[in-house]
């Protein structure tokens, strides 16, 4: 009989093989690839909140995959998914931002402009919650990403939900969050991100399937 063990097909994580996987996804195009550099550089105690480099191309992808034109985004930090799936939009296709944070997203807003996305990307700097409670009950939303304060999650999947266009996607982030989403115990963040979890699972509005990118990625589409 097999293992447990030998039935695990996951390779062990190194920085070779990470560098192998970004080597064979699309590449970050120039102003992509500086926005993560001067996040580093500009913000290196919170660079972390910046979703991670082969996100952005996995965004875009499910962008253009699913023929997204209305898009939300939970949570914006220094515009890199933003301006990943902006550029995979349609130039009539409209990404609303959700953001509390005027200097983070002002290097964002440069790097938009360059990229000339801009007109693309609706910034609203207020609190999510109200901002999608504002948004109309039939919104029609295509895709929408979660990557914000975890504590707030659930509520917002809940304003999320509604909203969602038959087939759309909701993509949230952080939802094996540093593997303590395993402790039974766990308070904080990690508590919310296990309660998230589990909410997700059971509600048959949607469906949907966590997969290990980054640091753990559900991926729900809208029945």
């Amino acid at each position: 009989m097999t293992s447990p063990a030998s039935r695990d097909k996951r390779p062990l994580q190194t920085a070779e093989l990470y560098r192998y996987v970004l080597d064979h996804n699309p590449p970050l195009d120039p102003v992509l690839r500086d926005l993560v550099e001067t996040t580093h550089a500009r913000f290196p105690d919170r660079a972390g909140l910046q979703s991670a480099q082969e996100q952005g191309p996995m965004l875009a992808f499910l962008v253009r995959l699913i023929g997204a034109r209305r898009v939300v985004e939970v949570g914006t930090f220094t515009g890199f998914s933003a301006l990943a799936m902006a550029q995979a939009l349609p130039e009539d296709g409209t990404l609303i931002a959700c953001d509390i944070s005027e200097e983070w997203t002002d290097l964002g807003r440069e790097a938009w402009a360059r990229a000339g996305v801009a007109d693309r990307i609706d910034l609203r700097l207020a609190p999510a919650l109200d901002t999608l409670r504002a948004l109309p009950a039939e919104e029609g939303i295509d895709l929408a990403y979660l990557d914000a304060d975890k504590e707030n999650y659930i509520a917002y999947w809940e304003e999320l939900v509604p909203r969602m266009r038959p087939g759309g996607l909701i993509v949230a982030d952080n939802v094996l969050f540093h593997g303590e989403v395993t402790d039974p115990e766990a308070t904080g963040a990690a508590a919310a991100i296990r309660a998230f979890n589990d909410h997700v699972l059971a509600d048959d509005r949607m469906e949907s399937i966590m997969l290990t990118v980054a640091d753990g990625v559900t991926v729900a589409r809208r029945l």
